[in-house]
């Protein structure tokens, strides 16, 4: 694990010692011949809590775009929640995860809105729901639909959604086809939410819990990392010149998958664990640290 500074570059552990001393040239030497596949969570790397991005933050991204490394979010946020931060860190041509890989985009400012959806992951809910609802009655649940609507129960309503949700009745879920289901709790501690979610089980879905009594659930096997394996298969970028940054429990399987995957300083333990490297965190632009080593 490497504790990155202004001036450091990747480490790896043990899962990548063949390819730990050409990890460190090639990173080194990217402004002169090496592009990258950049993978940038939002929520808690490129912007703070508040939804706040930093200057400094966002000028090194657009510099890291400006370079013609391959940038792209990979984020926990739906489609219209995501658009922003694209646009504000100047991602005109490319691709974007959406929905903790349920959705991918494709971005070119000839199409139609500028991108069109090329993956769509969807599932049926209703045996998750139908468990969850049982340990935790009082709780707010929301899904997005194959058509990209918000449904919630509570006038349940949230930033990532992008969209405002519309009110439906519990029956009215269980019957829809999802791409994502969000699950919160005002009544429970994250304690007693995560006990509730171990004791069910939920099978046939991919689930991650958030820094709070959030539970984010997508189809089986459908991660940030599974969108963007796919993604660098159509692109053919080699494992190693993948990095990742991320800090949350849904950026686990992505820190895994990437030649270079570096965990935010305020990350949990387990997500610091994950990653290669550590930057700084949030509040102190841990993300435009990162990108500055890629110019």
């Amino acid at each position: 694990m490497t504790t990155l500074t202004e001036t450091s570059v990747a480490g790896n552990d043990d899962r990548r010692d063949n390819n730990r001393d050409y990890n460190r040239n090639s990173i080194g030497s990217a402004a002169v011949d090496q592009k990258f596949m950049v993978a940038l969570d939002v929520d808690g790397t490129l912007v703070n809590h508040d939804g706040h991005m930093s200057a400094g933050v966002r000028e090194a991204a657009q510099a890291v775009v400006a370079a013609g490394h391959e940038v792209m979010i990979a984020t926990g946020r739906s489609l219209n929640a995501t658009l922003p931060i694209i646009e504000k860190i100047g991602i005109e041509h490319g691709y974007a995860v959406c929905c903790n890989g349920g959705v991918t985009l494709r971005l070119h400012p000839e199409l139609e809105n500028g991108y069109e959806v090329i993956h769509k992951a969807t599932f049926d809910p209703g045996p998750a729901l139908r468990a969850l609802r049982k340990r935790l009655p009082s709780a707010k649940y929301a899904l997005e639909d194959a058509d990209g609507r918000f449904l919630s129960t509570e006038r349940f309503q949230d930033a990532s959604f992008g969209v405002e949700a519309v009110g439906v009745d519990f029956q009215t879920m269980l019957e829809a086809t999802a791409v994502r289901v969000v699950v919160f709790s005002t009544e429970n501690t994250p304690e007693e939410f995560n006990e509730a979610i171990n004791h069910v089980g939920l099978a046939g879905v991919t689930y991650s819990v958030g820094w709070t009594a959030w539970l984010d659930i997508a189809a089986a096997g459908v991660t940030k990392a599974s969108a963007l394996e796919n993604l660098r298969l159509r692109l053919g970028f080699e494992e190693h010149l993948t990095v990742a940054v991320g800090d949350g429990r849904n950026d686990i399987e992505m820190l895994t998958w990437a030649g270079r995957g570096v965990a935010m300083g305020q990350a949990p333990a387990e997500v610091v664990a994950a990653a290669d490297e550590v930057t700084h965190s949030v509040h102190d632009d841990g993300a435009a640290h990162v990108l500055r080593s890629l110019l």
